[in-house]
C-alpha cells in the first residue's frame, strides 16, 4: 500500500477552495467558522516559559525549590480563607472545562460533518451526531482524569526522588542525571498524550462519523488499522506537527506584516476563526484524505455523483 502525505493535503487544500471561494459566500464562512470555533475550543498551542536556575547554583536554592510543595501547603493551611477561595476557583475552572469539552465534542461532528459533505448547518449535525459527540465527550473526560492521575504521580516521583537523591543518598548534591531523566520521561509523556489527542480528533472522531459507533469502538477499529501500519500513523504524527508549526510561523509572518492588527483579529473568539478558516479547513480535511488512503472503510466522504449516461443517437 503506498501511503503518501503530500497527495492528500493537495486535495485538501482543492476541497477548502472548492467549498469557501467557489464561490465565496460569508454566510457559508460564518457558519462553518462557527462549527470550527466550537470544535476547537480545547485546542490550542500551549507555552510554556522556562525558569533559569540560580547563577549561583548553591545548595539552599535547590532545597527551597524541593520544599516548595510542603511550604505552599503550610501556606494553605495558614491561611484558610486563601485555601477556600482557591478550591472555589479550581472547581469552577473545572467545571467550565467539563462544560468546553461537551460543546467542543459536539462541536467536533459539526465541523466533520462541513467538510465531508461540503455543507453549511448547525442544528442538524448538533441533533444528528448527538450520540457520537456525547461519547466522544466522555472519552475526553476519563482521558482527562488519567492525564491528571499520570502528570500527578510524575511530579511527586520528581519531588520525593530528587528530595531523597538531595538529602539523604547524596548530600548537597543536586541530581543532575535524575533531573534528565525525568525530564525526558515528562517529555514522553507529553508526546505519548500528543498523539492520544491526534489520532483521537483526526481518525477516531472521522470512523465514528462515518460507522456511527462510540468512542470506544472507533479506538478498536483505528488500533486494528494502526497495527497494520505503525509507521504509517507515527510519521504522519510528526509530520502533522511540522505543518501546525508551520501553520503558526504563517500567521506570526502576517500578523506582523499588518502591523499586528491580524493579532488583534485573532484574539478574538470566534472571529479569530472565521478570519484563518481556510487554514483549519484545509488541516480538517488533510486528516480525512490522509484516513482515506487505507481503504473504503476509512472514506468518510461520500461517494462522487454518477457521471449521466449519454443520450442514445
Amino acid at each position: 500500500m503506498n501511503i503518501m502525505y503530500f497527495e492528500p493535503l493537495g486535495r485538501a487544500w482543492q476541497r477548502m477552495k472548492t467549498a469557501l471561494f467557489k464561490p465565496f459566500d460569508l454566510h457559508k464562512w460564518l457558519v462553518v467558522g462557527f462549527n470550527a470555533f466550537l470544535a476547537g475550543l480545547l485546542e490550542g498551542h500551549n507555552g510554556g516559559g522556562s525558569s533559569r536556575a540560580s547563577a549561583r547554583g548553591d545548595d539552599f536554592s535547590f532545597r527551597e525549590f524541593l520544599n516548595f510543595p510542603s511550604r505552599a501547603w503550610e501556606w494553605l493551611v495558614d491561611h484558610p480563607g486563601w485555601f477556600v477561595g482557591i478550591v472555589l476557583i479550581v472547581l469552577f475552572l473545572v467545571a467550565f472545562i467539563i462544560v468546553l469539552t461537551w460543546l467542543s465534542s459536539r462541536g467536533t461532528f459539526m465541523f466533520l460533518d462541513s467538510v465531508i459533505y461540503n455543507r453549511a448547518e448547525i442544528a442538524k449535525p448538533w441533533r444528528e451526531f448527538s450520540r457520537e459527540g456525547n461519547s466522544l465527550f466522555l472519552w475526553r473526560l476519563m482521558f482527562g482524569l488519567i492525564w491528571i492521575v499520570a502528570f500527578t504521580a510524575i511530579l511527586i516521583a520528581f519531588f520525593s526522588g530528587a528530595s531523597y537523591l538531595y538529602n539523604v543518598a547524596h548530600p548537597g548534591q543536586v541530581p543532575v542525571k535524575f533531573i534528565v531523566a525525568m525530564v525526558l520521561v515528562f517529555l514522553f509523556f507529553l508526546i505519548v498524550t500528543g498523539y492520544i489527542s491526534l489520532f483521537l480528533t483526526g481518525f477516531v472522531a472521522p470512523i465514528q462519523s462515518k460507522h456511527r459507533v462510540s468512542s470506544t469502538r472507533a479506538w478498536g477499529r483505528f488500533f486494528q488499522l494502526m497495527g497494520r501500519h505503525p509507521f504509517h500513523f507515527l510519521l504522519f504524527g510528526l509530520f502533522y506537527f511540522i505543518l501546525n508549526f508551520a501553520v503558526v510561523m504563517f500567521i506570526i509572518f502576517a500578523g506582523l506584516m499588518t502591523c499586528c492588527i491580524g493579532f488583534l483579529l485573532l484574539i478574538i473568539p470566534y472571529v479569530g476563526t472565521v478570519v484563518t478558516l481556510p487554514i483549519w479547513y484545509t488541516i480538517r480535511a488533510f486528516t480525512l484524505e490522509y484516513l482515506a488512503q487505507f481503504g473504503s472503510e476509512f472514506d468518510v466522504f461520500p461517494p462522487p455523483e454518477a457521471a449521466p449516461l449519454p443520450e442514445a443517437a
